[in-house]
């Protein structure tokens, strides 16, 4: 994303046809999703995993090959498309290694994520200050990254779980789930529903933050270009810095407080920054709103692949198919409304949902299937075996 802005000066696009030949990658990204759920379900997440991995490790440097905006959006269709299927396959490999270790995990996971698009900013950041162009920076940093990729997958788990004779004091591990009666699974989806529109409410805050929070900034409070830019990444770093907090607050406290717990505090945060109106109180309210949002998504995810453990691929991809169009149709409708009664005003879209999150976690999230019970149960055990 660094480098879309030489991309368009190459190609010498204007700022509207730049916008339509964005709009390709996330339309494969959505298109994918639930074609992605059923390959992990029938031939498991670590195979589509490594050859996704690569895949979006490498496509980039069709960008930097492109020669007109048709070539162009084909190539971030591709890309879209690999990154759907790396997404849908990694969260259901990030949960199968959650539901065998008993405990939260999926937030450090995400956390990971984070810190890796923070890196991958710096790094195109660096390689643009150097005026080095698309091409080079999509070669120097994919190539390594595919054979990370490859190499990784060396060690993603393969096959079902298969359970061992119990300890003496530890109950046994789960084996491979099995499929839920049509009664539970009718159940299961529309469990899964709720958590889709759960996390298409947080979704459209992130897209929000991510398109919206400079030119608040700029034009609204009057900030210089350079000052307007910190908005977002403060909501970027609050929120890779809260996830790694996420895993452990979860076990405390469980899912359903925790994403309640950050949905108010992402409410609260962007609310008093849009009342204060200040540009330092602006910045402050994107960090807690990026701090309240960081842990809610990958609890979503975590708590989807539980709704259905035998059909976790599709269980995830309806969750997050239903959240990215959140982030697609976010930016849209914060500027429709906008036009309408302003941006300050229309900020306050997020803070709406995310009080609506709060007010829902308890009865959605409250109720799936979750990794509180193993991770407890395994704690009795450890407590009554006592000390070695």
């Amino acid at each position: 994303m660094a480098r879309i802005p030489a991309v368009k000066h190459a190609l010498q696009l204007s700022d509207g046809l730049l916008g339509v030949s964005l709009l390709a990658a996330p339309a494969g990204l959505v298109l994918v999703v639930l074609l992605a759920g059923r390959l992990v379900d029938a031939f498991g997440s670590s195979r589509l995993t490594r050859i996704s991995g690569v895949a979006v490790a490498l496509l980039p440097i069709s960008l930097g090959l492109a020669q007109n905006m048709a070539t162009l959006m084909i190539a971030l269709l591709a890309f879209g498309i690999a990154a759907g299927s790396l997404d849908v396959a990694m969260n259901a490999q990030a949960g199968e290694v959650e539901r065998r270790s008993g405990r939260p995990l999926m937030t450090s996971f995400h956390a990971c994520y984070s810190f890796g698009g923070l890196a991958g900013a710096l790094l195109g950041g660096l390689f643009a200050w150097a005026g080095i162009g698309p091409l080079a920076t999509f070669i120097t940093a994919g190539a390594p990254l595919a054979v990370v990729a490859a190499v990784s997958g060396r060690w993603l788990l393969r096959a079902p779980a298969r359970p061992a004779p119990p300890a003496e004091s530890l109950p046994a591990p789960a084996g491979p789930p099995a499929p839920l009666p049509p009664a539970a699974r009718s159940r299961a989806a529309r469990h899964l529903l709720a958590l889709g529109l759960l996390a298409l409410c947080c979704m459209v805050g992130e897209g929000a933050a991510g398109s919206w929070s400079a030119v608040y900034l700029r034009d609204n409070l009057g900030t210089s270009a350079g000052f307007a830019a910190t908005g977002f990444a403060a909501f970027s770093i609050t929120m890779a810095l809260g996830r790694l907090l996420g895993d452990r607050l979860a076990a405390r406290i469980g899912a359903a407080r925790l994403i309640q717990g950050c949905s108010l505090l992402a409410a609260g945060g962007l609310a008093a920054g849009l009342i204060i109106a200040s540009p330092a109180a602006g910045v402050a309210g994107f960090a807690l709103f990026g701090a309240g949002l960081s842990c809610t998504i990958p609890q979503l995810f975590s708590a989807a692949g539980n709704a259905d453990p035998a059909r976790r691929g599709t269980g995830l991809a309806r969750v997050a198919g239903l959240g990215y169009l959140g982030l697609l149709g976010g930016p849209v409708v914060i500027g429709g409304c906008a036009s309408l009664v302003g941006l300050p005003l229309a900020l306050g879209v997020p803070v709406v949902l995310s009080l609506l999150v709060a007010m829902s976690a308890r009865v959605i999230v409250g109720s799936a299937p979750s990794l509180d019970a193993p991770a407890a149960a395994a704690a009795r055990a450890a407590g009554r075996a006592g000390p070695d």
